[in-house]
């Protein structure tokens, strides 16, 4: 029974009593978000079948940090108040009641003393604990392998609208404009991949211009560095990006926000949350976003639609089920920015010269997804997780089709038109357990996951009417009929996968971590089953930790990866060649400082890629080829982020890339990898003032830059190094109940030219080009 009563008309005293009599002695998993500190405690109370006394003025107008992790029911209490300037007694028969703190009591975070939890604070720039590495709620500080977290307050300062604008916040990973600016191009310790994730759901772009990944309801993205194939299947070896997305809240919480800037941007967006019911047992979420944009490219504009409910079932107290949806309608045009090579250099135009035509592309993506989970007792829990993604494209390009001249000047151009399908079904289900043996902690996680995919296009193409490269005039006559470009595609794939982990707790602060995965998979054309191509693998992972003090951890990790299927490479025998394979050895450092305000990384990594594709060298003809190439990645990475004094945050990143090709048939042996620069790293800092005059004011700013990369060829070009920088100023007000905040944000503030990448192809040559200064502000309500 859940009793609720106020005792006293003015002393507003209240009471959260569920079972008096039993009062819990052992610890329990708490799963609170952030919402006002009264709800937060009257679900503490349920969750934690606890007695719990406070006064309504004395907690009113606070908000709670999230409580996230097992904690005897009066240790959470302790971590709900912390920085509100409370504290909490325990009585004989187990009752907790809220008081005053003892001395002066303030609500500003860097007066709390004690062990300080950036987790539960909103406007922290660090994470303590991350899941997608293990699948289970474990410490960063005990996890032995590299993990970085963006947390909602980075991207509300930098204002993303781009996921890989938040990437630059991490070392190891380097961006570029992918398919036209139309899909996260992300190379990851020196890997490109195409591959993200949601939630833990793989999301393959397949480098098509399918879209940018919404923003409007992420909560943060958490880069595993490394191979993950252990947890997630066949991927890339240099790691992995989850975007985490925001779920219900038991309090109500109103935000509209409008976004203006350069190149006629306009984004206005909307977040409601709060109980549907007055028992809590259904919570909704609603995101939404509108997006209209120009460009400082000629012939490019995009527009933008976003909605993703979300519905929560606390069915009981240890079951929980929610009902997902996102729908994304996105107006696109892509831009693949060509910039011919002629005689040894780049012909002179300007940045916002589009040597194309405009190339409209439609993307229509719906997202269900059904997740449960029950806990049997406080050390057993089991959840699945379902997940259907239809998404259907109609693509245009414009691209060079020579990479020769015509007379006069002119440029060959080709008309691409790819209307197609990519559907995705997936399911997993983990089990997880905590058990003791012989003195030694163990969290033990056992699962399986099911992956398809049915995949369709049919391509078009005609011959567009050439173009003078030093006089453009733009004609978009197609000079030929529209025919079939190449072979349509009907594919098919399923993923079967099952894995199993182990995370020992070991006296002396010594953490041990093992597990492996066995992963099936199989590919075929629907239209020749015949030609069916499977792969299985099993891939181990091994991590060792040492935590000899609360503040610093020290770890090791080998890890194997399942990658590429090679399905396309064509061999003598006829026979599929051996998927992609990768090793990883990696050592590191891990630090907390100021009470786990400010956290640090330091690692240093050596992956190894096997059975790239690479020509036969034993054919004349060069039509086939081998899985004999081998590429290397190694480096340093040094992570830094969060508060060095109050108010004062910092992200600090540096990499090093060592990427070359080991193994080659066609001459590459040797040369660095696409795209990768040799060293590059960033600077970020705000400052919020605390109090006087100027409280509620923020200022900031930044700086990121990178050496250049090549193209990947013998050729011996390689572009420019760059740096960039940027600005940040915010001021947050009350308005009533309300809070408003006028934002400001300046990007590339000395509008350097820069260039992330090129691909040397003649006069069909395309570049990478970076934003020009550009200005985004926002008026942000929240109630």
């Amino acid at each position: 029974m859940y009793l609720n009563r106020h005792l006293g008309a003015t002393a507003g005293v209240f009471i959260c009593a569920v079972n008096v009599q039993a009062a819990q002695t052992s610890a329990q998993s708490f799963n609170i978000p952030v919402q006002p500190l009264a709800s937060a405690l009257d679900i503490l109370a349920k969750q934690g079948n606890l007695q719990l006394l406070y006064a309504d003025d004395l907690v009113r107008g606070k908000r709670s940090p999230a409580l996230i992790g097992r904690y005897l029911p009066h240790e959470a209490v302790g971590k709900l108040l912390a920085g509100s300037g409370l504290d909490y007694a325990q009585a004989a028969d187990g009752a907790v009641s809220v008081k005053p703190a003892e001395g002066p009591a303030t609500l500003k975070k860097v007066t709390v003393t004690g062990q300080y939890d950036p987790d539960e604070d909103p406007t922290s720039y660090t994470a303590r604990k991350s899941s997608s590495a293990t699948k289970s709620d474990t410490p960063i500080l005990e996890t032995p392998v590299n993990i970085q977290v963006v947390p909602k307050a980075v991207l509300d300062d930098q204002q993303i609208i781009q996921m890989t604008q938040a990437l630059r916040n991490v070392s190891g990973v380097a961006t570029s404009i992918g398919s036209g600016g139309l899909s996260d191009d992300i190379f990851l310790r020196g890997f490109r991949t195409s591959t993200q994730f949601r939630n833990g759901f793989r999301i393959d772009s397949g480098f098509s211009s399918i879209g940018t990944r919404q923003m409007a309801n992420v909560e943060r993205i958490e880069v595993i560095k490394g191979p993950a194939s252990v947890m997630y299947g066949r991927m890339e070896p240099g790691g992995m990006v989850n975007i985490v997305t925001k779920l219900p809240l038991a309090t109500p919480y109103y935000a509209l926000q409008q976004q203006f800037g350069s190149y006629d941007l306009y984004r206005t967006t909307a977040d409601a949350t709060g109980p549907l019911t007055s028992d809590d047992t259904l919570l909704y979420r609603f995101n939404a976003s509108f997006e209209s944009s120009g460009s400082f490219r000629e012939l490019v504009d995009n527009e933008r639609t976003f909605l993703a409910p979300v519905l929560t079932w606390n069915i009981g107290p240890r079951t929980q089920a929610t009902l997902e949806m996102e729908y994304r309608h996105d107006n696109l045009n892509y831009d693949n920015m060509t910039w011919p090579y002629i005689d040894g250099h780049f012909i002179k135009k300007s940045r916002s010269s589009n040597l194309m035509e405009r190339a409209p592309s439609k993307v229509d993506e719906t997202l269900v997804g059904l997740n449960w989970s029950h806990e049997f007792n406080d050390d057993w829990k089991l959840a699945q997780r379902f997940v259907v993604d239809l998404r259907d494209t109609d693509q245009v390009w414009v691209s060079a089709a020579s990479a020769d001249l015509l007379q006069g000047n002119l440029l060959q151009r080709t008309y691409y038109r790819i209307p197609g399908q990519n559907d995705t079904y997936y399911t997993t289900m983990d089990l997880t357990g905590h058990i003791d043996t012989w003195g030694l902690k163990h969290t033990l996680l056992i699962g399986g996951d099911f992956y398809r995919t049915d995949q369709k296009n049919h391509p078009y193409m005609a011959e567009l009417a050439p173009i003078d490269i030093y006089h453009p005039v733009h004609d978009s006559r197609l000079t030929s009929p529209l025919v079939t470009g190449w072979e349509p595609n009907d594919n098919s794939a399923d993923y079967f996968g099952a894995y199993a982990q182990d995370q020992i707790k070991l006296p002396y602060g010594i953490h041990v971590m093992g597990g492996f995965r066995y992963q099936y998979v199989k590919q075929w054309d629907n239209r020749a089953v015949q030609d069916l191509i499977s792969d299985d693998a099993v891939t181990p992972r091994v991590g060792v930790l040492w935590q000899p003090q609360n503040w610093i951890s020290l770890y090791g990790n080998y890890v194997e990866n399942f990658g590429n299927s090679n399905m396309g490479a064509q061999t003598a025998t006829g026979k599929p060649l051996p998927p992609e394979s990768a090793q990883q050895w990696e050592t590191g450092a891990k630090f907390e400082f100021f009470e786990g305000r400010l956290s640090a990384t330091l690692a240093y990594y050596d992956i190894t890629k096997q059975n790239v594709v690479t020509r036969d060298p034993n054919d004349p003809s060069g039509l086939f080829s081998v899985a004999a190439g081998e590429v290397r990645s190694q480096g340093p990475e040094v992570d830094i982020r969060g508060e060095i004094l109050p108010g004062w945050n910092v992200i600090a990143t540096y990499a090093n890339f060592d990427t070359r090709v080991t193994k080659d048939n066609n001459g590459l042996q040797g040369l660095r990898l696409y795209a990768v620069p040799r060293n590059m790293g960033s600077l970020w800092s705000t400052y919020d003032f605390q109090d006087g005059p100027l409280e509620g004011l923020k200022v900031g700013g930044g700086v990121a830059a990178r050496d250049g990369s090549t193209d990947g060829s013998d050729n011996g070009y390689q572009t420019a190094s760059y740096a960039t920088a940027d600005l940040l100023a915010a001021y947050t007000f009350k308005v009533g109940k309300s809070k408003l905040t006028a934002q400001f944000n300046v990007n590339n503030l000395l509008d350097k030219t820069y260039f992330t990448d090129a691909y040397l192809g003649g006069a069909a040559t395309t570049r990478s080009i970076g934003t020009p200064r550009s200005f985004l502000g926002s008026v942000k309500l929240e109630f």
